[in-house]
Formats: structure tokens, sequence, C-alpha cells
């Protein structure tokens, strides 16, 4: 038995690694990798790494491509990534979220300091039109902040290079709330995503929601995916379905939330669209005894307002970390031409 299980903590370790390579999109180093499964709680000596590497070569997994420059996921190491047992995902939302909790360290304060984003991929070609598609959606507020990113072919978005014929687009991710509030001793419980439906400008109920300690799939993606929301009827008309996050903190740090809203609000991040009262519903979605909810705002939504005019993209939620100072008003770089 203790072979078996000792297997199995192995194997996780193997997929992790694969996961780091494939997110990377580019060779990486023993160390690196090293560094990086820290980031998710695995400690793992650099040689240890190096020596599970060697195995993963010979499996056609992973391939050296020099001392220097590190290893690459290979497309059998990609596939076998795909078919990781179910056991292994689950829960992998959930513990994305609280890994860039964690490594938040942006300071409403001083204006400086990481957070977390979503990078999206658009077609080169399309880009400038897919801007004004989104327009209509930051002009509403109808995300985390109207602070963003954009990288061209073979620059680094984040951890990410952009492919080519492809423009990098990093918007701000609803985590910065959970790491902003960490760093100030509130602990915040990640419920789901959903969909939540609008009616008269105002949060009305959740039509569908995903949890996060259940999914290997980010909520706001795969409602992307599906074509559930409405993003732009709730411009125009004040009803529709948006994307949202649904979070609770224990009613005794309630002042100290509302004073990093405050800051947060001043640093041009906003995020929160509705906080409730001790253990009461907040559309329509109970709250345990002693905590408040909150409803975030998906920072997908302007994306998903893109996609619903016919905008293709590919989208990588929560998937990176930026500076803060990297970030860009968005209506400055719809002044750029591209």
């Amino acid at each position: 038995m203790i072979h078996i299980t000792n297997q199995e903590t192995i194997e996780r370790k193997l997929l992790l690694m694969l996961r780091i390579l494939h997110e990377a999109q580019k060779a990486l180093g023993a160390r690196i990798i090293a560094r990086r499964m820290e980031d998710c709680g695995v400690a793992m000596s650099e040689r240890t790494v190096r020596y599970h590497l060697k195995l993963m070569d010979e499996r056609g997994l992973t391939e050296l491509l020099g001392r220097r420059d590190g290893r690459v996921i290979t497309p059998l190491g990609v596939e076998e990534l795909g078919n990781a047992r179910v056991q292994d995902k689950l829960g992998f939302v959930i513990s994305r979220i609280e890994n860039l909790a964690f490594r938040t360290t942006f300071d409403p304060k001083k204006g400086r300091g990481l957070l977390p984003v979503n990078v999206t991929l658009f077609p080169k070609d399309s880009f400038g039109e897919a801007l004004k598609a989104m327009k209509p959606a930051f002009d509403a507020g109808i995300c985390v902040s109207d602070l963003v990113s954009v990288r061209r072919a073979n620059d680094r978005i984040g951890d990410t290079i952009v492919p080519k014929g492809k423009i990098g687009f990093a918007t701000v991710c609803s985590i910065v709330i959970n790491g902003v509030l960490l760093k100030t001793g509130v602990p915040m419980d990640s419920k789901f995503g959903g969909i939540l439906q609008v009616k008269n400008g105002k949060p009305l109920r959740f039509a569908e929601l995903i949890f996060y300690s259940g999914s290997s799939l980010d909520p706001s993606e795969a409602f992307i995916r599906a074509k559930m929301t409405s993003v732009r009827e709730v411009v125009e008309k004040g009803e529709g379905k948006i994307l949202a996050n649904f979070r609770e903190v224990p009613v005794v740090c309630r002042n100290l939330v509302e004073k990093s809203v405050v800051r947060l609000k001043n640093a041009g991040v906003g995020g929160i669209m509705t906080t409730g009262e001790m253990s009461e519903p907040v559309c329509q979605v109970p709250v345990d005894m002693n905590k408040v909810g909150l409803i975030l705002m998906g920072g997908l939504n302007p994306i998903a307002c893109a996609q619903e005019a016919g905008f293709e993209a590919e989208n990588h939620a929560m998937s990176n970390m930026m500076d803060y100072q990297e970030l860009r008003k968005f209506s400055e770089v719809c002044r750029k031409a591209w």
C-alpha cells in the first residue's frame, strides 16, 4: 500500500511539472520549475526535479533543448496532461485561486506590486475591431478594472509568450481582491463562479454556477465558450447575464473589507458589485453563519462582450501575475493603431 501511495504522489508531481511547462509555452530549466512548484505548495529540490525530468524525457513527455535552454513539453506530454486522472484535476481551480491570492503583492496605497490577470489571445487582424466591441463593457464598468495590458507576437505577457499571428490582452482578475484582503489579514472563502442575471441594472440572482472546489475548468471560460452571457444587453438595456463570482468573509472583518475596497477603487481596481448583511442571502445565495456574502464582477466580461459580437479569442483565465506598473488605461490602449 505504501508503494502505491508514493507512486500516486510522484505522478501528481509529474503532472504539475507538465502543467508548468505547458503554461510557460517555452523551455524552462530545473531551477525555475522547482521554484514554480514551490509557489504551488509542492517542495522539491532542483536535483530531484532534474531526475524526474530525465525520466519524462525517456517517456517522450518532455524534450531537452540544451543544458542552458532547458526543457519543453512535447505533444505527447500535452496529451498526457489532458488525459490526467479526474482525481488529479479536482480542486485545481480552487488551488489556483489560493496560489494567485498568496502571490499577490499589489499594494493599492503605493500603487505597485504583482496582481493576477486573465490573458486572452486575439487574432492580430481583428484585434482593433475587438477593442471597439469591448469598449461598452469597460465604459459601463462591467469589469474588475479598466487597466489592461497588450503585447504583440513573441512578447511576454505575464509568463505567457504571445504566439505568432496573435495579440495578447490582459485584464485584471477578481482574485486581486482575495490577495489584497489576504495581506490585510482577511480570510476570503471562494465559493463559485457563475452567470449572474441582471434586471433594471441591478444584480438579481445566479442563473448558473460552477463550484471551484469540484472543477478543473475555470467557470468563466466554460460559460463564455457555451455562449451563455449577454453582456452587451446589460449595457444597452440594463437586463441580461454577466460573469460574476461569489465569496464569503467573516462578519468581524467587514470594516477591514470596506477600507480595502476604498483603497482599491482609488488605485483603479473595483470589482465588488454587492456586499450582503451577516448570514443573509445575497442574490438568493445562502450565506454561512457569521459570514457576509460578496458578489464580484468577472474579469472576463469585456472579453465575453467581444465574443458575443463574433470575435474569436482564446481565454486563459486567472493564469498569470503582472506588475501593476505594466498596466495601462483601456482608453489609452484604444488610441493606438492595431
